[in-house]
């Protein structure tokens, strides 16, 4: 990498790149990382790996060039904090079950957090990420709400509130959909949507790779019975669309 980024000898795209431009492949990276363990592609899930830690080396580069750290320190900081947040397999702390080794976890967060001499902020909700996917924080605010009781106590109330928010939703339609007005509304039902799948003890993303790959397959089938007919799909009127999807649901049962 080192060779990669040499500004004389080095590949010009490579040289140009910094950390904004590289953190989107990074994060792509790490989807494919979970692909490949989903489709159990061992041999892919190698390659893929292999692609990941490029992306810390390249990171661990390009700092090491602006003198801030290099891969070692990466290293050692992540070795570090195991030893640290383990003290019942580093250390002779011990845990009566596993409720209370979370709670151990996260005082030793909070305090490594006071250390680096974070604002103070005792909420519960302190410390989660926003370094992640929306919907992941949302998963998050909700289990760490639900660690003080403020949760719903089964899926019913969140099924019902689903409605409401939809109605909010046709409501601000029939208003005259105000962007910014459904954009919070939308948002108030992808928040209890990601309610519903963590009390259905559901994983929303794969929840949602599923349902993409559903509608990828049964729209695929469409284009084939399309072609079959000699009516491509983009000369159909809808209800003829619709047809054709309703029939490639049909062969699938």
């Amino acid at each position: 990498m080192a060779r990669l980024r040499d500004p004389e000898r080095g590949c010009p795209w490579d040289v140009q790149q910094d950390f904004s431009s590289i953190a989107p492949y990074t994060i792509e990276e790490a989807y494919e990382v979970a692909d490949a363990i989903d489709r159990k592609d061992w041999p892919h899930l190698c390659d893929e790996l292999g692609d990941l830690l490029l992306q810390v080396v390249f990171h661990s580069q390009m700092a090491q060039e602006q003198g801030l750290f290099d891969f070692d320190d990466v290293a050692h900081a992540i070795s570090e904090k195991m030893l640290r947040r383990h003290p019942h397999v580093f250390g002779d702390v011990s845990y009566a079950d596993v409720d209370e080794q979370k709670r151990a976890w996260e005082a030793i967060k909070h305090a490594e957090r006071a250390a680096k001499g974070a604002p103070h902020d005792d909420s519960v909700l302190a410390g989660v990420s926003r370094g992640q996917p929306e919907w992941q924080r949302a998963v998050k605010l909700q289990q760490r709400a639900a660690t003080v009781g403020f949760d719903w106590p089964d899926h019913r109330p969140v099924i019902d509130k689903l409605h409401e928010e939809l109605a909010e939703v046709a409501a601000e339609f029939d208003a005259g959909a105000d962007p910014a007005r459904l954009e919070d509304e939308i948002g108030d039902v992808l928040f209890v949507a990601v309610n519903l799948a963590r009390h259905a003890k559901v994983d929303f993303a794969r929840a949602l790779k599923h349902a993409n790959a559903k509608f990828e397959r049964r729209f695929r089938r469409m284009e084939q019975l399309a072609a079959a007919a000699g009516k491509p799909l983009a000369s159909q009127a809808l209800v003829e669309q619709e047809a054709l999807w309703q029939q490639a649901k049909a062969e699938e049962r």
